[in-house]
């Protein structure tokens, strides 16, 4: 009996897209089969098998080695994986043992840009079937698994800032190798500040029709493609969808802009803020709704013609709000990501909600008999894990709904009224999650304190680093 089977991993549905998987590899004689699953930081890792032994994993799944959950932003292994334990505390992850990726064959996709290539999202598994509590896309599931025991789906639509530049320079002699790399010397495409401008977006829209037409062809909800504020910087935009869909979209659809991009002469970067003169902030805004799995009612649309929100959504919301500081490790999980949060500015830098308004933290659309009503976070940076993003605001929420908090008044002036202040650094939204025991009880002591780990990894990394600004400040001053 295959381990699928064994441990009863797969729907029918899932049973359903493995024939329809196996006919198109056949069909289109694929050649070769890309197994990846989303890491701790929302990136995908996993291995490339000639088609056959993909075909033949399917059922049995694919190892690979459990070092893949000890890394930070700089692929260094931060976890002391030879001890007991792992330094994660459990058997299983010690000494870089492997743990097995099983194929979720309802993501299958043929890559447009790589030809003969098929692509398949996986989750981890112990070898006695459990999920393997690390990884990010099983947390999600489960978080989804207890809305959907409420009556709920979470529907989301997502809005996705980010940049594309000119690669000048890849950096690829050996000196600049290294953990992290040397990064690439780029030129711009436009300059900024011409928002949504035709003539713009036309400087841009070679590249940015190459992205589109593969972006469609993955078969991603793409709706818009728009130049943003800054130079060389865009925004596309995605239809809602439900469950884990939006999530898994966003992973791929990063994963894909990059690899597009880089096989025509171009860099895209989801980094919040690049250093570069005159480059702008990018962000990533969460649009958000629960609807009824009875009748297909959106759950947070008033009835009441005065109101916003349903009492449900209102509820909702103040949970947001009440967990907005603890959550940003996950909405912005990155020290460049902090650098957003200005006052006057599109991005929020305080715990609020306002009608249609741009300043506030959540952006409250629709109205009474509106069924597209819903909340649109604009907390979020490009580069976070939509895993953990997405799970943090469903837990946040139904805090809120669980406890029948009150977000208070709308902000119309969104950057003097008086409220909690969003952390200034990934440091300070470290400790705001240690500080804040809902998020230990709702993901578990042992996955926050693994994440905080990795976090604190790459914060001590960065202090020990002499920036231009320490060297210009005391150089010549002391």
């Amino acid at each position: 009996m295959s381990f699928v089977k064994r441990h009863g991993l797969w729907s029918k549905e899932q049973k359903e897209a493995a024939s329809r998987l196996r006919r198109i590899v056949e069909e289109q004689k694929l050649e070769v089969i890309r197994l990846s699953f989303p890491d701790q930081h929302g990136i995908l890792r996993g291995k490339t098998l000639v088609a056959s032994e993909a075909l033949a994993s399917l059922e049995s799944g694919c190892s690979i080695t459990t070092t893949m959950l000890a890394k930070d932003t700089s692929h260094r292994t931060v976890f002391p994986v030879f001890t007991s334990g792992g330094g994660f505390g459990m058997k299983e992850m010690e000494g870089a043992a492997d743990v097995l990726m099983v194929a979720d064959p309802t993501t299958f996709r043929v890559l447009p840009w790589a030809p003969g290539t098929g692509w398949l999202m996986c989750d981890l598994h112990f070898a006695d079937g459990r999920p393997v509590p690390f990884a990010t896309r099983n947390l999600y599931r489960s978080v989804l698994d207890g809305l959907g025991k409420r009556g709920y789906d979470f529907v989301a639509g997502l809005e996705v800032e980010f940049h594309i530049f000119k690669l000048e320079d890849s950096k690829m002699s050996p000196e600049h190798a290294g953990q992290p790399g040397t990064p690439p010397d780029v030129s711009l495409l436009s300059h900024g500040y011409q928002y949504l401008t035709e003539q713009r977006y036309d400087q841009m829209e070679p590249v940015l029709e190459i992205i589109r037409r593969d972006v469609l062809a993955l078969g991603l909800p793409l709706r818009s493609v728009e130049v943003e504020f800054g130079p060389s910087q865009c925004e596309f935009t995605f239809a809602p969808k439900a469950g884990l869909e939006p999530a898994d979209n966003m992973v791929l659809f990063r994963s894909a802009v990059k690899q597009i991009a880089r096989r025509h002469g171009y860099h895209a970067t989801f980094m919040c803020r690049p250093k570069l003169p005159n480059v702008f902030a990018s962000g990533w805004h969460l649009h958000q709704s629960l609807v009824s799995r009875a009748g297909g009612e959106n759950a947070f649309m008033a009835k009441d013609g005065g109101e916003a929100l349903s009492p449900f959504g209102r509820a909702y919301l103040a949970g947001l709000l009440q967990h907005a500081r603890a959550s940003t490790v996950f909405t912005t999980p990155t020290i460049n990501g902090y650098k957003r949060y200005r006052s006057y500015s599109l991005a929020p830098d305080r715990a609020i909600w306002g009608r249609d308004n741009r300043g506030v933290m959540i952006r409250v659309l629709g109205g009474a008999g509106d069924a597209a009503t819903r909340l649109e976070n604009r907390i979020g940076e490009p580069a976070a894990n939509p895993y953990l993003y997405m799970a943090s605001q469903i837990l946040s929420g139904l805090d809120g709904v669980d406890r029948k908090l009150d977000p208070g008044p709308s902000a119309d002036t969104p950057y003097e009224t008086k409220a909690e202040l969003l952390p200034k650094t990934l440091r300070e939204a470290v400790f705001a999650l240690k500080d804040d025991p809902f998020f230990r009880d709702a993901l578990g002591a042992e996955f926050v304190d693994y994440y905080v780990h990795i976090k604190n990894a790459e914060i001590e990394r960065f202090q020990a680093e002499v920036s231009d600004w320490e060297q210009r400040e005391y150089f010549e001053m002391f």
